[in-house]
């Protein structure tokens, strides 16, 4: 699915409306039926409360009210705004010819006491044109919106949020549904945005947006099936780097992920001091000991055995659970050397590498995939917009970048962006990062990291999702998600 911006939509309306001639009324009439449409499908109580500004987002809130009433529902609309556009001071005059009218928004307990009989609000106060904190009146109404307990519906895009980057610097509506217009926009997607947009609906108006955005939403991914002449050495053969005394999970969570995954094979280095305990939690992984120092993590003696091992590898992960230390970063720094296939990088090779990211360049192709505080530390910031932040980072590395997080933004060097649509907050807990990590790297093995990572990033989310709905999000654990990767994949077929 594409996302686009703003601004990318607004050239989509001048060009419908300057170029072919399109009335600009015709396409507010279709957004405001759209608007309308959707407000009566969620409410059984038909009243309705409409806010409005001056700019065209309100006129599509006036022509929604103006819809809702001719199909019987009994609404009042509320502008925020004494100055009006002129397209919306047209759907005031056609308001007004059903004897309605719009009021000042003043008297914020009378319109408190109002929202608390209504089934729905609309908030038609500000587009996607927002590049600044929303404050004053337009605050005070999000506020009224936000505790009045009604269904919650926003005129493309929920006021408050930058549509370009999900960003909220202020005040924003909380939407339940946000039914946005011609296409998605990139901040109804991505975090923090994403949160406040609730069920996005995309309305068709009759206006076509270039398609030559290079962000798209992951919402479904398809993965061949297996050929039944295949064997194991066709489905990749995953070289995982992992663990260190006390960090004995991390490395069999990311394994055994990597095997559910579909790994063909999977071999687990760690340090021979918890290698028992790890060669007893693996059936299905070839666990082997490496050589470590007095606190229990993989040092330097064990490059050659790692270099060794990569010549067969068609993928390496590395830094599950392997503490940051100088030797660690040693190793890291020999596998990217070394490495002629994918090398996939988490946790503490994340912290490896975060003194000199610069090292990096020297993989074949790397992947790397920090969740916020690693992120930081790689010298990445989110103060433009995750999407921005991941694509910058990604540049100065050469790595794709899977920036983690409640939708997760997968950048690539060359300008491409995934951000993801499946997960939920019960995945927010310790081992969630290892089992994505070893998904990426199963399907690493198998494919370019273009199709690999993005959809591993979905099928991690799905199998959570999955998860959650059967266990609930309080209630569920890292293995919960590998144990139903293979009810995700099997929707991907």
């Amino acid at each position: 699915m594409i996302l686009t911006t703003g601004a990318m939509q607004r050239e989509a309306d001048r060009h419908a409306i300057e170029d072919l001639g399109v009335p600009s009324t015709l396409l507010m009439e279709r957004a405001a039926r759209a608007l309308a449409a959707e407000a009566a499908s969620v409410s059984a109580n038909k009243r309705a409360a409409v806010f409005c500004g001056g700019g065209n987002n309100g006129g599509d809130g006036i022509g929604a009210a103006r819809r809702l009433a001719i199909l019987g529902w009994e609404v009042r609309v509320f502008l925020l705004s004494e100055r009006l556009s002129d397209d919306s001071a047209e759907m005031l005059r056609r308001l007004r010819e059903l004897r309605l009218d719009a009021e000042p928004f003043r008297d914020c307990g009378e319109i408190k006491d109002w929202l608390g009989t209504c089934g729905v609000v609309i908030d038609a106060m500000l587009g996607t044109g927002l590049k600044r904190p929303m404050e004053g009146d337009y605050a005070k109404a999000a506020e009224l919106m936000a505790g009045c307990g009604a269904v919650t519906v926003s005129a493309d895009i929920a006021s408050g949020v930058d549509s370009d980057t999900g960003l909220v610097p202020g005040a924003a509506v909380r939407a339940d549904v946000t039914v946005t217009f011609a296409a998605p926009k990139i901040g109804q997607f991505v975090e923090p945005g994403s949160a406040y947009s609730g069920r996005v609906v995309t309305a068709d108006i009759g206006i076509e947006v270039p398609d030559d955005s290079r962000v798209r939403a992951v919402d479904g991914i398809r993965m061949p099936a297996r050929d039944e002449l295949a064997h194991k050495g066709d489905f990749g053969k995953v070289l995982i780097i992992a663990g260190s005394r006390g960090y004995t999970g991390a490395p069999v969570l990311a394994a055994s992920a990597a095997v559910r995954a579909g790994a063909g094979l999977v071999w687990l280095g760690v340090p021979e001091c918890i290698y028992p305990i790890v060669a007893e939690s693996c059936a299905e992984v070839m666990p082997f000991p490496l050589p470590c120092g007095a606190d229990g993590a993989i040092n330097e003696a064990a490059v050659p055995e790692i270099i060794n091992r990569l010549k067969d590898a068609d993928c390496v992960l590395a830094g599950p659970g392997m503490r940051s230390t100088d030797a660690t970063r040693s190793v890291i720094s020999a596998i990217l050397d070394n490495s002629a296939v994918p090398a996939v990088l988490d946790a503490d090779a994340l912290n490896a590498v975060s003194g000199d990211v610069s090292i990096l360049r020297k993989a074949r192709s790397a992947v790397i995939t920090p969740h916020a505080g690693e992120f930081a530390r790689l010298g990445g910031s989110v103060e433009g917009g995750r999407v921005a932040g991941a694509l910058e980072l990604a540049s100065a590395t050469g790595a794709a970048v899977v920036l983690k997080g409640h939708t997760t933004v997968t950048a690539f060097p060359d300008g491409d962006v995934f951000v993801n649509t499946t997960g939920n907050a019960g995945m927010a807990c310790g081992g969630s990062g290892d089992v994505l990590s070893g998904v990426a790297a199963a399907l690493s093995a198998r494919f370019d990291l273009k199709t690999a990572v993005p959809s591993a990033v979905w099928l991690h989310g799905r199998a959570g999702d999955l998860a959650a709905a059967e266990l609930g999000e309080d209630f569920m654990k890292p293995t919960d998600v590998t144990e139903r990767l293979s009810a995700a994949f099997e929707e991907t077929y």
